[in-house]
């Protein structure tokens, strides 16, 4: 058996599953706590005018501002037509309820006004270390790999991973598309500037109260990539993990850095994943046949996001989302708890709900995430604390990785038949899945199974 040179497992449950389901930023939220303070409200008018444009609207505004004493400008449009606004301090989520109530109280042109929450990473939470990927072949707790990647590769189909971006691991880059960076803001960008069409992770550490008042120092997550690398790693190379969908291609969206993203940067990149427009930005010429998103908050579905997912669908995207952390019920997650979504829980190495998992009518399906050190999922990572180091591997546990393992068996089974509809996706792999090995209440279909996918796939054609 191969040792394995710089892997990481110090990053288990502590650091990991405790850091439960891409919440907005803090520290000391549990399970059904509010969303923390935001410092952007996002505007939608029924007749497409920007702010300030009419008398009343102008009112609405200066009105809900000075009740909440603070100053509003506009930051910029969004592909929906939507108006981004920033403020000039953060708002708790009271405030920000109460000041968009003003403004819908004021302007009945105002189709919806909601909260411009932050999100953060959903970690808890012939190829060499090929037999340390229990996820992929385990009689008990994995997916059936092996027989599908018989049958498919994944070559074809473009994922779109929608995380923190990635660093160009010598196990990854084979299957790397060029991306983008949609992070508007350099408190949250940490690389210097704004949105750009450089989707490197330059690392999310932050110290001790960067993200708000007494929020916890932390490293660098090399979240994306360590989700990246579990959809596409290189395989058959004689090196490193394999991937669940070796032969797909991988594209990068930067939406997520330090203290997390914001939902109008995270609903750009949906967009713009599947095609559509996105102003100020070129047309993406590789659009994404998967949608892999592993993070969330808790909240309500925003008509943000709602609006940026069925964009996608229209456009024949797959959109799949990390049901939480939290050991909650996953409908007061967000995008999770969103329509037309297919939502992952976490499952272990006996296959029943690992611990941290949250469940409910809302779950899809479960895949597995891992609980824990080697129980964990190992893909691709960096060796940086802080800044970039060396490339290396590492087990981390979570809802997160347990997504991209379904966005994965979801590109192996377009590839098989590039005709299925995002709905017929949804309805194969939930038909598909197998039977809980061990008790699994509230994990949606079963466990996914990769196998019995794509033969669904192809006898779909």
């Amino acid at each position: 058996m191969h040792q394995l040179p710089r892997l990481f497992t110090a990053l288990a449950l502590a650091s990991l599953v405790g850091a439960a389901l891409a919440r907005p930023v803090n520290d000391h939220l549990v399970p059904g706590d509010e969303p923390a303070p935001t410092d952007r409200l996002i505007i939608k008018y029924r007749s497409g005018v920007q702010p300030f444009t009419t008398a009343r609207g102008e009112a609405a505004i200066r009105v809900a501002s000075n009740r909440q004493g603070v100053n509003m400008r506009h930051l910029r449009a969004m592909s929906s037509g939507a108006q981004v606004m920033q403020l000039n301090r953060r708002l708790n989520a009271q405030e920000a309820e109460a000041m968009v109530q003003s403004l819908r109280a004021g302007d009945p042109d105002i189709e919806y006004a909601e909260p411009d929450h932050l999100l953060q990473p959903l970690m808890t939470p012939s190829d060499s270390y090929y037999s340390y990927q229990w996820s992929l072949f385990d009689a008990t707790a994995g997916i059936r790999a092996p027989a599908a990647w018989d049958k498919a590769s994944g070559a074809g189909i473009v994922v779109a991973v929608i995380d923190t971006g990635v660093r160009k691991h010598a196990d990854l880059t084979a299957n790397l598309l060029a991306g983008r960076d949609f992070i508007s803001t350099t408190f949250i960008s940490n690389d210097g500037d704004g949105r750009d069409a450089d989707a490197t992770d330059p690392g999310d550490y932050v110290t001790a109260g960067y993200c708000s008042t007494g929020s916890a120092a932390a490293n660098s997550s090399w979240h994306g990539t360590h989700v990246a690398g579990i959809v596409a790693a290189a395989t058959n190379n004689k090196a490193g993990v394999a991937g669940v969908a070796w032969g797909a291609k991988v594209l990068p969206l930067r939406a997520l850095g330090r203290c997390g993203g914001y939902t109008s940067d995270i609903s750009d990149a949906i967009s713009w994943a599947a095609g559509n427009a996105v102003s100020g930005l070129p047309t993406n010429t590789t659009p994404a046949r998967v949608i892999n998103l592993s993070l969330g908050g808790t909240a309500a579905c925003s008509k943000t996001s709602q609006t940026a997912i069925n964009a996608a669908r229209a456009k024949g995207a797959v959109v799949i989302v990390a049901a939480g952390n939290e050991k909650a019920d996953a409908s007061t997650s967000s995008p999770a708890n969103c329509t037309g979504v297919i939502s992952v829980a976490a499952t272990g190495k006996t296959g029943g709900r690992a611990s941290y998992s949250n469940y409910g009518s809302t779950v899809t399906l479960a895949a597995p995430g891992g609980d824990g050190g080697s129980s964990g999922i190992l893909s691709t990572w960096n060796a940086g604390t802080t800044t970039p180091g060396a490339d290396a591997y590492a087990y981390m546990s979570g809802t997160s990785m347990a997504t991209p393992v379904v966005s994965g068996v979801a590109a192996l089974m377009l590839s098989a038949n590039p005709k299925l509809t995002p709905d017929q996706v949804a309805t194969l792999l939930k038909s598909s899945a197998r039977a809980f090995p061990a008790s699994c209440s509230g994990c949606g279909a079963g466990i996914v199974n990769a196998e019995a996918a794509v033969a669904a796939a192809i006898a779909a054609k």
